[in-house]
């Protein structure tokens, strides 16, 4: 299926010379003068190479067909992240390659949509916000209004985000995983 390069998102599957790649960021230029691009960077599915691609916003990009199946998250081991089907209870084991960065968001039953292509898992999707806690962050300085309203903050798994000045050591706050912003303090 063709798609317009500027609706590709992270996570996207594309076929570029016969050859699938998975979205790793899509950012949209739109300079004063001169035609807007798309600047694309792409895993490489078959031997896991990074590449940089851009695209005029308005050229078409072939979008592979991929099945996108639910997942719940089970444990790592030696052989790579265990993922269960919570219908069919059927297990897969996904690499550490196809999991990369997002390895910090995987907690025990977490669900995830993981994209399948001729039976490869090739690309994970994670919630789109979850939830974590503070486990360090500064403490408030009254008074202090003419810097930032946000303060920096370390999650429980190791991400670092900014939060507002009333979040302290402990809090649960829900994140954005595509750019790690603070959403909102969790619900007790």
């Amino acid at each position: 299926m063709k798609v317009i390069a500027s609706s590709l998102r992270k996570g996207n599957v594309v076929e570029i010379d016969g050859r699938l790649h998975v979205v790793l960021t899509a950012t949209n230029f739109h300079p004063g003068k001169g035609t807007p691009t798309t600047q694309v960077d792409l895993r490489r599915i078959a031997d896991g190479n990074k590449v940089s691609e851009r695209w005029k916003t308005t050229e078409q990009v072939e979008r592979a067909h991929v099945d996108e199946r639910e997942y719940d998250y089970l444990y790592e081991d030696t052989e790579g992240y265990h993922f269960m089907e919570p219908v069919s209870y059927e297990q897969v084991v996904v690499s550490p390659d196809v999991i990369g960065d997002d390895k910090v968001f995987l907690e025990d039953g977490i669900r995830v949509f993981l994209q399948v292509h001729n039976g490869v898992v090739i690309a994970i999707e994670l919630p789109q916000r979850v939830t974590v806690e503070v486990a360090e962050t500064e403490p408030v300085v009254k008074g202090q209004t003419a810097s930032s309203s946000y303060k920096p903050a370390l999650a429980h798994n190791g991400v670092r985000i900014m939060v507002p000045p009333h979040i302290g050591v402990g809090t649960k706050v829900i994140i954005n995983t595509a750019d790690l912003t603070y959403v909102e303090r969790a619900k007790a």
